[in-house]
Parts: structure tokens; sequence; C-alpha cells
């Protein structure tokens, strides 16, 4: 934990970096295929909807020694031609639950049920919910949902600038395609749980988000004034300072969801806790990851298209391209390369020059830099004076 301490410092003050940005493509090609598959599982299956969005009926059972596979066997045929879903509860209870079927149905297939399990039918709780109320809060969610996103983007782009909120725009799409398609995949149900928790992890990818973007845009204030590092590099190095931070918040968060899913609702047999769980836990994952992954390598492909920025880029590369020269013709002289590059690349800055500078971290290394001795201050009247008693001089 120490040495994971150390690197997180060494991070923040930039003394060790990984090229996140420089391998953006490699990035965007990992998120290209997992969208891919999690479209493709969602044509596929497509989203088991539960019955607050479908209309169906949930059959409570008390206490009962029946396991889930028995009890699907037993009611096998008698659900009105519908598939049931069947979990065990926390109580012993079974919960029965048939989609797509009526207020008259629902009451034939209750009694079914009470005498394939052996079980009185007044014991059994029915609950009903009609297709035309299921179908109004699927459009409310999704009217929730689009709504949210169209107020991301205008906040992100009067808080920060446009690029920004449409990099943010992305990952959070990206995030969503991802949550979905898991749900289509491994089959489980959406459920007003399952919107929830995909609201939370939309508010959290965003919080991850703006806290890279805050930092990204401290770190290039005033970047075309000095010609050292491109946007890119910038941008890399802000994200490896938050880099820690964001790894940290994501694995104190998943940790709970972790246990509700895994322990709660696989160990323990809590299914009801599985719908938001998953959610949160993938949600959680693929938020995280577009936050370093995705958005911030897409703001500096936007900005780098920028004319001023283009310049720089441009600038810093011809900079580099004379120092190098300089260093190799110092070495042919015998002289300390650092010598050549340092005299011009560490001279004096004045004015916005240098808080452009230092406002972008360029700082110069310890121990490297110009060789020139301090400056001297120079005797003449400017030190008549000095040490003398204040008061009219006589």
């Amino acid at each position: 934990m120490s040495k994971l301490g150390t690197l997180g410092h060494r991070l923040h003050r930039g003394e060790v970096s990984y090229d996140f940005v420089g391998k953006r493509k490699l990035w965007y090609g990992v998120s290209i295929l997992i969208t891919v598959v999690a479209v493709v599982g969602l044509l596929v299956n497509g989203l088991k909807l539960g019955i607050e969005f479908s209309g169906g009926a949930v059959f409570t059972t008390p206490k009962t020694s029946i396991s889930v596979s028995d009890a699907q066997n037993k009611i096998s045929g008698d659900t009105a031609g519908h598939h049931a879903t069947i979990q065990k509860l926390g109580n012993g209870g079974l919960r029965i639950q048939v989609s797509d079927i009526t207020t008259e149905t629902s009451k034939n297939v209750q009694q079914k049920i009470a005498d394939d399990l052996k079980m009185p039918s007044s014991k059994i709780d029915a609950e009903i919910v009609g297709p035309s109320w299921g179908k109004e809060i699927s459009q409310k969610a999704l009217q929730g949902l689009i709504i949210f996103l169209v107020l991301v983007v205008i906040y992100l782009a009067i808080a920060f600038e446009w690029r920004m909120a449409v990099a943010a725009l992305v990952a959070l799409l990206h995030d969503i395609t991802i949550t979905t398609g898991v749900y289509a995949i491994v089959g489980f149900e959406v459920s007003p749980g399952t919107v929830i928790g995909l609201l939370t992890i939309l508010g959290y990818s965003l919080y991850d988000t703006v806290v890279v973007f805050d930092g990204l845009k401290e770190a290039t204030r005033g970047i075309t004034k000095q010609n050292q590092r491109t946007y890119s590099e910038l941008a890399n190095r802000s994200l490896n300072g938050t880099l820690v931070r964001s790894i940290n918040t994501t694995v104190v968060a998943l940790l709970p969801v972790a246990a509700l899913l895994f322990i709660g609702g696989g160990l323990l047999g809590a299914g009801v806790l599985n719908d938001i769980a998953l959610a949160l836990f993938v949600g959680l994952t693929a938020g995280a990851y577009s936050s370093i992954f995705i958005a911030t390598p897409i703001v500096a492909d936007l900005k780098e298209r920028e004319p001023q920025l283009r310049a720089l880029h441009k600038r810093v590369l011809a900079k580099r391209a004379s120092d190098a020269q300089k260093a190799k013709e110092a070495e042919a002289r015998g002289e300390d390369p650092r010598d050549a590059v340092d005299d011009e690349a560490d001279g004096p800055q004045d004015g916005d020059e240098a808080t452009a500078s230092a406002a972008a971290g360029v700082v110069a290394p310890r121990g490297q830099g110009s060789t020139r001795s301090p400056r001297t201050q120079p005797s003449g009247r400017g030190t008549r004076g000095r040490n003398r008693p204040s008061g009219k001089r006589r």
C-alpha cells in the first residue's frame, strides 16, 4: 500500500506517467469492440422487462420448502402460455412473475399455481400491473434520461467548453450502451431499481469526468504561450495527476455494490437486489473506464484540430528538433549537451510567458537547467543609503 501511495504522489507531481492520450486509438478500439458486443447482445436477446414496464402479475407465496426448479416444473403449462420467472425470497417464500397477462387471466393463473404448489389460493398474494401503466412508466424513464443528457451537455458547455461537453456525452452513451448490453446478455430483469441504478451511475460517471476535465482546464490554461508541450501531452499529464484519485474513488464505490451483487444476490439468494446491484456494478466500472480512456482522449483529438494548437504542435516539434541538433553539435565539441539546450529552453521568461509556462506545468527538473551563475547586484547608486537610518538626510 505504501508503494501504491508513493506511486500516486509521483503521478500527481508528473515524475512518472503513462501515455493514455498517446495510445487513444487502442482505447477507442477496445471500446468499440465492447460496444459492438453489447449492441449484438441487445439485438439478439433483447431486454427482459419487468412487469412494471410490460404489465403482468406477481404472485408471492408463503414460506415453503419447494425449490425454484421444482416450482418451475410444477407450474409449467399453467401460466396462460407465458414464461414465469421464479425467485426465492429471504423469508422462504417464492416470487412468481408472469408478464403480459390481464387481470381476468391472472385469477385463473393464481388458482392453478395454488393447486400445483399444494397451498390455499388465499395464501398467495397477487399484484397486478396493467400494461398501460407500465408503458407510461417506460416513457417517463426515457424522457428523464433524455432530459438528463441535455442538461449535462448544456452545463458542461457553459462550465468548460463544447468539446468537453461532446466528450462527456460520448462517455455517458458509452456507459449506457455497455450497461444495457450486459443486462441483455445476462438476462437480468429490468425493473425500476435498474432505472434508479442507471441514473445513479450516470451521475457518478459524470462526476468522475468533471474532476478530470477540471484538472485539464487548469493544466492547459495559457498553453499557446509556451513551446515545450503539446495539448495532448499536457492533457495526459493532467490525467495522470488525477488517476489515483479516480481509481480509489471507484474501488471504494464498487466494494459495497459487489457485496450486494455477489453476496446478497448470489450467496444469500436475495434476487431482488440483483436488478440495481448489476446496474451499479457494471455502470461504475464502465464510468471509471470512460472518464480515463475515452473522455480525455476525445477532448485532445478535438482540441488538436484547432489552428492555434496545430501551430503549437509544429512549434514544439521544431523546437525539439532544434534542441536535438544543438545537443548533438555540443557533444561533438566535447561539451555537455544539456548546456546547449538549457541555455535556450530554461532561459529567463518574463510577463505572461512565465505565467503561462507555470500554469501549463512546464517546470525544469531538478538537477537540470541553465548552468549560468546567478546575477550579482551591481554596485552604484542603487546601493547608496543602504543600512542608513530613516529620516531626513543632513
